[in-house]
């Protein structure tokens, strides 16, 4: 029996590390896990979707929509949700020689 590592599987079907197809799927999961986190922290604090929006002052759609892809949302938007969730963020900005945090909640 040959076994082969999610890592090999994922560098013959999106590409090695770096490249364009394998960057986008990485993403695209980070935002897919994002997402379930939110709807987590929402069922936690015992917020139905349409609870959550008006705390925001958007519409259960949004929420929903927030909670299945997150791929399109703003950072205000990720903040304002993680705000009004009680949730603690932040965002951290290094480049060589230089650190510096952009945005917090809480």
């Amino acid at each position: 029996m040959n076994l082969t590592s999610l890592e090999s599987l994922k560098d013959d079907l999106l590409g090695p590390v770096g490249s364009p197809e394998r960057d986008q799927y990485e993403w695209e999961l980070k935002m897919e896990i994002l997402g379930d986190l939110i709807r987590q922290l929402r069922l936690e604090r015992n917020l139905t979707q349409a609870e959550l929006g008006a705390l925001l002052g958007v519409q259960k759609a949004q929420v929903s929509k927030l909670e299945n892809n997150a791929t399109n949302v703003s950072m205000g938007t990720l903040l304002s949700v993680l705000k009004a969730l009680n949730a603690k963020a932040y965002l951290k900005v290094e480049l060589p020689g230089n650190e510096f945090a952009i945005a917090t909640t809480q």
